[in-house]
């Protein structure tokens, strides 16, 4: 067993240089599309899976189904219960892991080189043959419904999704993938069935594999594990209608402190104007203590321990958003100030000093996340979601060096909208009313 430890480890040592890392696009006979990257440094393989569509699948009156379903796929497969699964699992020195966004299905192998046969085959199982018996149901369905009270008492949960409900309405996006108490205890083992051919199915699927193992090996295993999901799922949900208003909604809750939300209209991560609003945002909100908001509203009026803004880009919506928390006494205070500077960054635009530093940043991170196998296969998959080309990683830095301070500056003049600018407060905001309905 040592050794399989010490070979986990050795995986996530840093690969050399952002350069090597070079993709091959194959495509197996049973005509599944994947990326690899071969490195037989290690005898380790990350091998990472997404699924287009996630919890926004979920049938109406069914919400939080496909939630309960992936928690179920490591709780047992054929004729193992859960307590069997972990066992061999753990035996292989493998490691599984089932996640869900209201986009995606992720589920992300790592087992070594010798034991890979097994670890597939045991992988195989849990997407194919999941057993979805009834106690493993009860018991995954009441860790849901603990979390979904858990959210019931927790400001930032409360603020993100009444800002969901607000914004996208009916859409699957305004509602929480966990479902609701009620719903939750309305799903029955035929509707995880239903929702698991839904949701695992080839015509949504994104591969991506790293580590020791060539093309034919990859290609065999592929067909091996993948081949008997359903050919097609459910339809992906179609575009969400915003609502972005403008002004502030108050959500009353007793807390000594609020907790703002606010978003306005995104940009789409493949429109060309993309790099310079992503360089915008860092210089906005997305720079830790360097940022404007950070500056202005903690570092100037300590109104705050943190502010950030981010780009949302989501399958069927694109928003610009980002959160506070502050006193009650101060929170509305707060707000003004984040709307004084997004109204100022858009008349006034950015420094050719905070642009030079945005850059250098952003640049110089960008290959720290190329530090091990595991790493490298997550990325790799989400370009693939992306649509972005397999030379991406080697000239991402130099689309972000080629943004310059006129794209900058015209971009914040365009897509900066502060009359659009939405705040969700929830806590016992001072001098803070509620403008939307």
């Amino acid at each position: 067993m040592i050794r399989y430890v010490l070979a986990f480890v050795a995986s996530f040592i840093a690969l050399p240089a952002l350069a090597e890392v070079d993709i091959e696009e194959i495509t197996t006979p049973g005509g599944i599309d994947a990326w690899l990257v071969e490195d037989h440094t290690n005898p380790f393989v990350a091998l990472e899976l997404r699924f287009r569509g996630g919890a926004s699948l979920d049938p109406e009156g069914q919400r939080g189904v496909t939630n309960l379903m992936v928690g179920l796929l490591e709780e047992g497969a054929g004729d193992m219960d859960s307590r069997a699964f972990a066992r061999a699992t753990e035996e292989l020195a493998a490691s599984f892991r089932y996640d869900l966004s209201d986009d995606t299905v992720s589920v992300s192998a790592r087992f070594l080189t010798e034991n890979r046969d097994e670890a597939v085959a045991l992988l195989r199982a849990s997407l194919i043959d999941p057993a979805f018996d009834q106690p493993s149901i009860d018991r995954v369905r009441e860790q849901v419904n603990s979390v979904i009270r858990s959210n019931q008492t927790d400001p930032r949960r409360i603020a993100g999704r009444n800002l969901d409900e607000l914004v996208y309405g009916n859409h699957p996006y305004g509602s929480s993938l966990n479902g609701t108490l009620d719903s939750v205890a309305e799903l029955t083992r035929d509707d995880i069935v239903a929702a698991h051919k839904a949701a695992l199915a080839r015509d949504r699927l994104y591969v991506s594999a790293v580590g020791d193992i060539t093309v034919e090996e990859l290609t065999a295993l592929l067909d091996e594990l993948l081949l008997d999901l359903p050919a097609e799922g459910a339809p992906l949900p179609g575009q969400a209608e915003l609502n972005l208003p403008g002004g502030v909604q108050v959500v009353e809750f007793d807390t000594p402190q609020s907790v703002a939300n606010f978003a306005q209209p995104g940009i789409k991560r493949d429109d060309p104007d993309f790099f310079a609003a992503y360089v915008l945002n860092y210089i906005l909100g997305g720079g830790s203590f360097e940022s404007r908001l950070m500056q202005e509203v903690r570092e100037k009026r300590g109104l705050t321990y943190g502010v950030y803004s981010y780009l949302a880009d989501r399958d069927a919506a694109v928003i610009w958003m980002g959160s506070v928390a502050s006193s009650n006494e101060r929170v509305g205070e707060a707000i003004e100030v984040i709307r004084a500077e997004w109204a100022k960054i858009s008349e006034d635009g950015v420094t050719a000093e905070e642009l030079a530093d945005a850059k250098t940043y952003l640049t110089g991170a960008y290959p720290l996340r190329f530090d091990g196998n595991a790493p490298i296969a997550n990325i790799a998959v989400n370009m693939q979601m992306e649509e972005l080309p397999t030379d991406y990683i080697s000239n991402r830095n130099e689309m972000v060096n080629a943004v310059t301070l006129e794209d900058v500056n015209r971009v914040a003049k365009e897509l900066l909208s502060p009359d659009k600018l939405t705040f969700v407060v929830v806590g016992k905001p001072e001098g803070v009313m509620s403008t939307i309905n």
